[in-house]
């Protein structure tokens, strides 16, 4: 008997912690059915959601497609204007090629005419200049060979 109240105390503890591990998969089934209640509309509002999103990309796209055609002409526009923009530089360097040659034709020779003439002017003044000295020489020595001869008389 004593064997039997032994083993009937040792069921009696482990019944108690079989109990609560019961009451806690209760509990766990009580939480998930109560999420299971939950959820079902929450992905109803997904749903709906996303086929919204699906809605608007498919606009957005639809609009992309306008958008691009748009982006396409400006392309085409903005290539046309490079083609006259490049024409236009063409023909300027070519009229300033053509009118820039003769002005530095001129230019160049008004440089040549000016240092000619200064050339000239200078050389004047030194034949000028060299023939007032060799007259001062000249009168010098006259008056010096009259001061001899005027000395010696």
């Amino acid at each position: 008997m004593i064997a039997a109240g032994a083993f009937v105390v040792l069921v009696l503890f482990l019944i108690r912690p079989l109990w609560r591990l019961g009451a806690t998969i209760d509990a766990a089934t009580k939480t998930v059915q109560d999420i299971d209640k939950q959820i079902v509309p929450i992905l109803g509002n997904v749903n709906t959601t996303i086929d919204n999103v699906n809605t608007a990309l498919v606009q957005v796209h639809s609009s992309l497609d306008g958008v691009n055609i748009q982006l396409e002409r400006l392309d085409t526009i903005t290539n046309h204007a490079q083609a006259v923009t490049a024409n236009v530089a063409n023909i300027s360097s070519i009229v300033g090629a053509a009118a820039s040659s003769p002005l530095v034709k001129v230019a160049a020779f008004g440089y040549g005419l000016r240092k000619t003439v200064s050339q000239r002017k200078a050389a004047d003044e030194d034949r000028e200049v060299r023939g007032q000295i060799k007259a001062r020489k000249a009168e010098a020595k006259s008056s010096r060979r009259s001061g001899r001869h005027a000395k010696g008389a």
